[in-house]
């Protein structure tokens, strides 16, 4: 028997059509999804229905509200299928992926998030191999993550991120290896997959402003710091410091600034601008200051997992000390 695998259409590049205004998202993705697969090909794929969104998102208008939406329709329909795919933006597809794996831990289902830098209507398009591929992967192997598939690569959702704008190859995951590749044949590394555990589903409520990020550069002034943390809705900072987690501690101003937000309740999570490479706080005196100000060492997280780790931790109810315990320890292989 065909495993049934449950496609939800929430917008992206891959189902727009050209407009005067450049390309935007439209109805009718599987009526066009058809029209693209031969019925010979057709057979060879797993069992699926198509889920479309009544409003589509443009991924750039993504809020942390979306990732509720799709995590509700995910779980509402967990029992009537054996996998899922999620049609996504590109733009922000890395920060629903790993937002997914937060509010959806322990799962025993593969879901894939997939999309494409053409889309489907055109006549040279990424969309119809990244989508076909996608749908084999949820319906021939046993993937119980949350992953992103594009271009031959199969990545841990919460270790990817959007690497170029144009290129086919656009995602990667660069502090971890990939989970699987395909080419001629597809390989898939089950050595690297998560082991299936109890669901732990948990859905909360994000406040969009809840979070915010500083990436640091040369003569920051304190004024930014104290510019973001103004409203008493901002219950997290990521730092996006240097190299190992450094930060200019000869900026007095700025390092009080930091303490002060911290002191108050605010979570401190420091990640490093590189792209590869992990925080180590204590290796520098200029980065060992956030120890002594209450900075949580965000380990080899990137950027997207660490926003949408501290949103689901925050809106989880957790208090500052509680939510700094769990930014320090991976819950779903988001760290290393």
């Amino acid at each position: 028997m065909k495993r049934r695998i449950l496609i939800l259409y929430t917008g992206g590049t891959i189902g727009m059509q050209p407009s005067e205004q450049g390309y935007v998202p439209v109805t009718g993705f599987h009526e066009l999804l058809q029209q693209q697969l031969h019925s010979k090909t057709s057979q060879q794929l797993p069992e699926f229905e198509l889920l479309e969104l009544d409003q589509l998102i443009d991924s750039a208008n993504l809020v942390p509200q979306h990732w509720l939406q799709i995590a509700g329709l995910l779980q509402q329909h967990w029992q009537q299928y054996d996998g899922f795919i999620v049609l996504h933006g590109t733009d922000t597809m890395a920060y629903t992926a790993s937002a997914l794996s937060f509010m959806l831990q322990g799962l025993d289902k593969p879901v894939i998030l997939t999309g494409s830098q053409i889309p489907l209507v055109e006549l040279r398009n990424d969309a119809l191999d990244n989508l076909i591929t996608a749908l084999l992967l949820a319906g021939n192997y046993q993937i119980p993550e949350v992953c992103i598939y594009f271009n031959g690569r199969l990545l841990r959702g919460n270790r990817s991120t959007k690497l170029k704008s144009t290129g086919f190859d656009a995602f990667d995951s660069p502090n971890f290896p990939w989970l699987g590749q395909v080419g001629i044949h597809i390989e898939l590394h089950g050595n690297l997959l998560l082991e299936p555990g109890l669901r732990q589903f948990l859905l909360p409520a994000f406040d969009a402003e809840a979070v915010v990020m500083l990436q640091l550069y040369p003569g920051i002034p304190a004024r930014v710091v104290d510019a973001l943390l103004d409203s008493p809705k901002v219950k997290g900072l990521i730092l996006q410091s240097y190299g190992v987690g450094n930060v200019p501690d000869a900026n007095e101003a700025l390092v009080d600034s930091l303490a002060k937000a911290s002191d108050r309740g605010v979570v401190v999570l420091n990640i490093t601008q590189c792209l590869q490479g992990r925080v180590s706080q204590g290796a520098y005196a200029t980065g060992s200051v956030l120890n002594r100000i209450g900075v949580v060492a965000g380990q080899d997280l990137t950027p997207e997992a660490a926003f949408a780790k501290l949103h689901f931790l925050l809106a989880s109810g957790l208090t500052p000390e509680q939510v700094r315990e769990q930014l320090a320890q991976p819950l779903c292989g988001e760290s290393s």
